[in-house]
């Protein structure tokens, strides 16, 4: 059950459901995960949607590569709809079931090609320290270059707020779905 109420699309005011219908027309095809609370400000959900787009389907990497980092990141955020969601997305992107089990326990899986075990590397030590060494960080330039390493830091950082978003506000999993693992601790204090 959602902390907050998420928008009905039969009661969107105009900003809304033109953010609604731009969304659903787009490449996702549906509105889901944490564009259901970001809809409560149509701003930040334009804003927030093409973010999104642009870094999921616009970058220099490739959909593996992706989903690899979005997959580390959704895991390392504790967020069952992230992981649920891209679990499904690195599938459709090649990703065997050892490659998703190994990232589901937090591992690095074997059988990555140079490029995508950097990428892996790169976005456990992003998140776990919220930087990355000088050794990941040069590993990590010379396979991909500058301008794929500021899109995957950039991916990371996005990721991340999606998952603080579904975690926050407990966005639901389709209804049937068990969650993977539980979300974070609710008391924290």
């Amino acid at each position: 059950m959602p902390r907050i109420t998420l928008p009905d699309p039969a009661t969107l005011d105009a900003d809304q459901r033109a953010v609604y219908d731009r969304v659903v027309s787009g490449k996702r095809g549906k509105i889901q995960g944490p564009l259901r609370a970001a809809l409560h400000n149509a701003e930040l959900a334009s804003r927030w949607s093409a973010l999104g787009e642009l870094l999921r389907y616009n970058t220099s990497l490739t959909p593996r590569q992706s989903e690899l980092a979005i997959l580390v990141t959704g895991r390392a955020c504790n967020s069952p709809f992230e992981w649920y969601a891209h679990r499904l997305e690195g599938e459709k992107a090649g990703l065997s079931t050892e490659i998703l089990e190994a990232l589901l326990a937090q591992q690095i899986p074997e059988g990555l090609d140079d490029t995508e075990h950097a990428i892996v590397c790169f976005a456990r030590e992003l998140n776990a320290h919220n930087s990355v060494s000088d050794a990941t960080y040069a590993r990590t330039l010379a396979l991909l270059g500058e301008k794929a390493i500021v899109e995957l830091t950039a991916l990371v950082g996005y990721y991340t707020m999606v998952a603080m978003t579904l975690n926050t506000h407990e966005i639901p999993l389709p209804e049937g779905v068990t969650p993977a693992f539980p979300l974070p601790q609710r008391d924290l204090a």
